[in-house]
């Protein structure tokens, strides 16, 4: 059925009240990270003012240290966030579309108490110019709220395949209000195919075919329509944990497909030490990266589990399943010993 079989251990201490997390691989450092970036796109409040004013701003790319910069100058006539004070604290945040996730965020120091903030400052991204032209810059303003949510004053984005890039001059854009598919993060990363199956202790007879715990059972099969990040394609490969364990016994990865934007992996793999109860506390997290020699680029990801937002009584933020996701887990758990099949599309994690 497949080209590779590995077998690890799902190892955390079940009794504590707070996740067992191990010794961080430093992938698994990077997965954080994205995850946290990710979330700040969507984090904060949409519609409690409405996007009104203009922001000035310039672009360039320097070749010698390619380098994308975006020099923040102004912003005038925001939005009043606090009528009664009649103030807003502003400040600037930026990304690079559709990929959010793999570039991070750049954002401005916050200006307090002004709707005409001046910054002069330059957000720069390390990226190649065969790259940058494939992506969207999405310039947001927000105001900045340490006891609360942030809240949103508007947004302007700019096409860079078709951006002038020997205008270097500064230029004002208007602010325009949020797109829904922007909000809800509608964006297309590719699908995976996989199956999955929950081998229950004790349910294949006696030992050595027995497991003394139960196995969750991962056939990566392929990934279909991934971002096209260079003119040859795409060099990928899937990882997986299953979490709260974020130890290197939990992190597994397949072997790197080059040069295809449809790759075939073909991979199992089988993880013990489950025992019923813990597949309702589990998520197994799958991600798609494209590998190159100085860092990995996150393509996108699925969680399997059942979206609780909970994990052994604790509140995580990784136990955000999509309904598919949940569906799919579901099923697996009600028919233990058989292959579950699934088609699911890859999302920001």
């Amino acid at each position: 059925e497949s080209d590779t079989a590995s077998e690890i251990s799902f190892q955390f201490n079940r009794h504590k009240k707070t996740p067992s997390i191990g010794s961080h691989s430093s992938d698994m450092a990077s997965v954080s990270s994205v995850s946290g970036s990710v979330l700040s796109v969507y984090s904060g409040d949409f519609g409690s003012v409405d996007a009104q004013g203009t922001v000035e701003f310039a672009l360039d790319y320097d070749e010698k240290n390619r380098e994308f910069q975006v020099h923040v100058s102004q912003c005038k006539d925001l939005a009043v966030v606090d009528e009664k004070k009649g103030r807003s604290d502003p400040y600037v945040k930026t990304y690079l579309l559709p990929d959010k996730a793999r570039m991070g965020k750049r954002k401005t120091s916050v200006k307090k108490r002004t709707v005409n903030p001046i910054y002069n400052e330059v957000l720069r991204y390390k990226i190649e110019k065969m790259v940058l032209l494939i992506q969207k810059l999405n310039l947001s303003v927000w105001h900045n709220d340490p006891l609360g949510r942030n809240s949103f004053l508007g947004e302007i984005e700019i096409d860079l395949a078709s951006w002038d890039w020997s205008n270097r001059k500064l230029n004002w854009y208007s602010l325009k209000p949020r797109s829904l598919s922007a909000v809800n993060g509608v964006d297309h990363r590719g699908v995976m195919s996989l199956s999955i199956k929950y081998v229950p202790p004790g349910s294949l007879g006696k030992w050595p075919k027995n497991p003394p715990s139960g196995e969750v059972h991962i056939w990566v099969k392929d990934v279909k329509d991934l971002l096209q990040l260079r003119p040859s394609g795409v060099d990928s490969f899937v990882k997986c944990y299953v979490l709260p364990d974020t130890s290197k016994k939990s992190y597994q990865k397949t072997r790197v497909i080059k040069r295809d934007t449809n790759p075939v992996f073909n991979h199992t793999i089988v993880y013990d030490g489950f025992h019923t109860e813990d597949l309702k506390d589990a998520c197994v997290e799958l991600t798609v990266w494209d590998h190159e020699k100085l860092t990995n680029h996150f393509l996108g990801g699925i969680r399997l589990g059942l979206g609780t937002g909970l994990s052994y009584g604790i509140s995580v933020d990784w136990m955000d399943s999509t309904q598919e996701e949940v569906a799919f887990w579901q099923e697996m758990m009600l028919a233990a010993n058989e292959w579950i099949e699934g088609l699911l599309p890859l999302r920001s994690l």
